[in-house]
């Protein structure tokens, strides 16, 4: 008879450990999924998403879309518009999360938030991630430096202007060195691109 709550107990537990929660996770548990409906019908679990589930009453960061995304897509990247907000380095409102799979992946398939996926290959994908632990979930993001080189390479699709800007408010901020621009520029291929741009900065 002490199974229910038990498991209850072991679930919300779990939830509040973790942060975001996937049905998978009740296997690995041996806990009956079914407690997850009764949970979140009790107004003790909510759903964050699909296939997601946090703590009802748990507090969220301004980055919840991002703890989502990450716990639906745990190799994924965060890239471009939603690496430099998350750096402080445009004035831009993404309307997507924009992220970085290697080539020859598929976006994962999520209600929420809406999800924008660049691929990525060889270096340019393994290069200058970082990991940051948000409400209890890893998040992997490009670094400052990473992510002004890979703007640059995709000006086309958010706009030589944003590129620029973050460039000049990663070097005033001190978040990327002339270094590690360098660096990655040549890892990203643009270089010559940023060449100009760079030397203004110095």
């Amino acid at each position: 008879m002490l199974s229910g709550p038990n498991h209850s107990n072991r679930l919300l537990l779990f939830a509040q450990q973790k942060g975001m929660l996937r049905p998978s996770d009740l296997t690995e548990l041996g806990i009956p999924r079914v407690y997850l409906t009764r949970l979140t019908a009790s107004g003790k679990l909510a759903r964050a998403g699909r296939g997601l589930y946090r703590l009802a009453d748990a507090s969220l960061s301004e980055n919840e879309s991002l703890t989502i995304v990450a716990a639906r897509a745990p190799q994924a990247v965060f890239c471009l518009l939603t690496a430099l907000q998350f750096h402080g380095l445009t004035t831009q409102l993404p309307r997507q999360v924009w992220i970085a799979l290697p080539q020859g992946s598929h976006a994962p398939k999520m209600d929420y938030p809406p999800v924008k996926l660049i691929q990525f290959s060889g270096d340019a994908f393994t290069q200058g991630i970082e990991t940051h632990r948000i409400d209890q979930v890893d998040i992997r993001v490009y670094n400052a430096a990473k992510t002004v080189a890979d703007c640059f390479k995709h000006r086309n699709k958010i706009g030589l202007d944003v590129a620029l800007e973050a460039l000049m408010d990663a070097r005033s901020q001190k978040k990327a060195s002339a270094d590690d621009l360098w660096r990655y520029a040549k890892i990203c291929r643009v270089a010559n691109v940023m060449r100009p741009y760079l030397e203004a900065t110095e």
